[in-house]
């Protein structure tokens, strides 16, 4: 494992500002996200109703999130009313990029992940009872 200093980031350090992209990384609807507006500029609404179970609230967070860490671009257009549409950065579809296979797999190995957690919850019941 690598010390940490003040040129050589270190994941595994309590204060290293990697951990702020791991934790992008590791928030689902910031994956989504970015999946999402990997292929094509999306409006807000058309976001919430392409993320089911995400609240507007959430929505919000996340853009703003992912805008801040530069991941992705919000463009204001002047509408009646006004119209919001989000799309990828260059450094945001190296992220997409790197992430999508993590969505692929969970897509591929989701029936062996539910069986193993019932088998996991089966054995745990019966060694309570």
């Amino acid at each position: 494992m690598r010390v940490a200093n003040s040129r050589t980031p270190n994941a595994y350090s309590a204060d290293c500002p990697t951990r702020q992209i791991l934790d992008r990384v590791g928030d689902k609807w910031a994956v989504l996200i970015l999946l999402l507006v990997r292929d094509e500029p999306m409006r807000f609404n058309a976001l919430r109703r392409s993320i089911e179970g995400i609240s507007q609230k959430m929505l919000s967070q996340v853009l703003k999130s992912l805008e801040r860490d530069g991941l992705i671009k919000r463009r204001v257009i002047a509408t009646v009313p006004v119209t919001v549409e989000y799309s990828i950065t260059p450094l945001g579809a190296t992220l997409a990029d790197a992430v999508d296979p993590l969505r692929e797999w969970a897509e591929k190995n989701l029936k062996e992940v539910l069986n193993a957690q019932r088998r996991y919850d089966a054995a745990r019941k019966e060694m309570a009872a």
